[in-house]
């Protein structure tokens, strides 16, 4: 299930955390979610789940490109639909 959560790993004062937007019933979303936790057993990593269909403006913004990886310290979108390793590690690169 995709919403604001805490229960996944964040930190959002990090400069590695992520944001995903998605939604619920979204089986890509649910793999993103998924490669994302196997990513953060070998980094510091950190990532939130935001369910579109809360916002007008991100259903709007992100409803058939969903779902979407974005980077929480500058809005820097990374992949979408599905988890892009190398656009992330480039991204990730750039704080080591």
């Amino acid at each position: 299930m995709i919403k604001n959560s805490d229960d996944i790993n964040t930190d959002q004062h990090s400069k590695m955390t992520l944001i995903v937007y998605g939604r619920e019933a979204c089986h890509l979303c649910q793999q993103m979610i998924l490669a994302l936790k196997q990513v953060q057993k070998q980094s510091s990593l950190g990532f939130k789940v935001i369910d579109i269909d809360s916002d007008p403006e991100l259903v709007q913004r992100y409803n058939e490109k969903i779902p979407v990886l974005v980077s929480a310290l500058d809005g820097q979108e990374i992949c979408h639909y599905s988890l892009d390793m190398s656009a992330l590690g480039d991204y990730l690169d750039k704080f080591r």
